[in-house]
């Protein structure tokens, strides 16, 4: 007699349909994120908007703002208040945090007050470092993140192109203010009027800001000269602005013609590399007095040899007669469109960085936020930082195997 079979046990769980069974998602980590003023440092902007304060604290995390940081970009403490933000009196207790977000580079004094092995993520702005500070940031084993280097996965770096398109529409603005008597100016309307020559601009290269700047001239009927390196870039530019306008390399003749005729220019190459080149001194003496200088390029060493930095507590000097607007920040002189932009890029990253449980996790899995980094854990990965200040560097993507 065949032995019976022996029943089989089937789980109830296994009865149930797929897709009650999916994996329920693991929450992201709850982050600490402090935003100091930079008011002490003349920069107006601010890295989060209150609707950006109130989509992050929607998700868990937590806001520590220092007393009107927004100030300057017309909102209140109460705004970040209601948005669900922790007002804080002292930078200090922002330098606190897990995460310090902010948009000018710290100073020594205040790296010395960070508590350390936290995250900073601003404006590095290479020009306002030395040596010492870095080597400050570094002994407390910080991670920063240089808005300027940061990427996206198409290689596409959104707060240069963003910032870059305020700084050229401004540019524009800044250039009619000074040549205007209400600064003292020549009396020149930076426009076109039926009957008189047009105003006269001159651009040095085909950035984004270069872009941005000749679209918005072009517009008030000023006349527009364009000067580059590449004859390929030049043709890139005059294709983005869909018309033909003048353009040249750097032949010595031309380029001190325009000079000598502009009633303005603009510097403007591409950021994030030293440029290519520079107007001489001489060249600049022979400008028409009341011309106007504005150099978009000055953090990274600038476009003109009188250039140097200024802010917006004196934002010109004059040299030669011709007025230079040497402030690193230009963007900053519309606060508050600046900001909100500022606020729309960070937001995706700070929502990801939070999901995928830290910066930690972030920096290995996003290739074009890993670009941003220039110190890691207090070990410097920017090559051209080192060279800068003499300082070992290390591949980031060599350090991310051991941490």
């Amino acid at each position: 007699m065949e032995k019976a079979k022996e029943k089989v046990s089937i789980p109830k769980t296994m009865l149930l349909p797929k897709e009650e069974m999916l994996e329920v998602k693991k929450k992201g980590q709850k982050i600490k994120i402090g935003v100091p003023s930079d008011l002490s440092k003349v920069e107006y902007r601010v890295p989060l908007s209150p609707q950006a304060v109130d989509l992050l604290v929607s998700y868990g995390h937590e806001i520590l703002i220092e007393r009107d940081a927004g100030k300057s970009a017309s909102y209140s403490n109460e705004d970040y208040q209601k948005a669900g933000a922790t007002i804080v009196e002292t930078k200090e207790e922002t330098f606190q945090c897990d995460i310090i977000l902010r948009i000018a580079p710290f100073d020594c004094d205040e790296i010395d007050a960070l508590r350390g092995n936290q995250v900073i993520i601003s404006n590095m702005q290479i020009q306002a470092h030395c040596n010492e500070s870095i080597q400050k940031m570094m002994q407390k084993k910080v991670t920063t993140i240089a808005f300027e280097y940061l990427e996206n996965e198409d290689g596409f770096l959104p707060f240069v192109h963003q910032m870059s398109q305020i700084a050229g529409v401004t540019s524009i603005t800044i250039a009619s203010e000074y040549l205007s008597n209400s600064r003292n100016g020549k009396g020149v309307l930076f426009g076109e009027v039926t009957g008189v020559t047009p105003a006269e601009l001159v651009i040095i290269g085909t950035s984004t800001a270069a872009e941005y700047a000749a679209r918005a001239a072009l517009g008030l009927g000023i006349f527009v000269k364009v000067f580059d390196t590449s004859v390929y870039e030049l043709s890139k530019l005059e294709e983005k602005l869909g018309r033909r306008i003048f353009t040249s390399v750097f032949y010595p003749k031309v380029l001190r013609k325009a000079l000598i005729s502009a009633d303005a220019v603009i510097g403007a190459t591409s950021f994030n590399t030293p440029p290519k080149f520079k107007v001489s001194e001489d060249l600049v003496k022979q400008m028409k007095e009341g011309s106007v200088i504005i150099d978009l390029n000055v953090s990274q060493g600038g476009c003109f040899e009188t250039s140097k930095c200024t802010d917006f507590n004196n934002p010109t000097y004059t040299k030669h007669g011709v007025v230079h607007y040497c402030v690193p920040n230009t963007p900053a002189m519309v606060a508050r469109t600046a900001s909100i932009s500022l606020s729309n890029i960070l937001i995706p990253i700070l929502l990801a960085i939070g999901d995928c449980g830290g910066v930690e996790n972030y920096i290995k899995i996003s290739k074009g936020f890993r670009k941003g980094v220039y110190i890691y854990h207090g070990i410097l990965t920017n090559h051209d930082v080192g060279r800068m200040f003499n300082i070992p560097s290390k591949d980031i993507d060599l350090l991310l195997a051991v941490f």
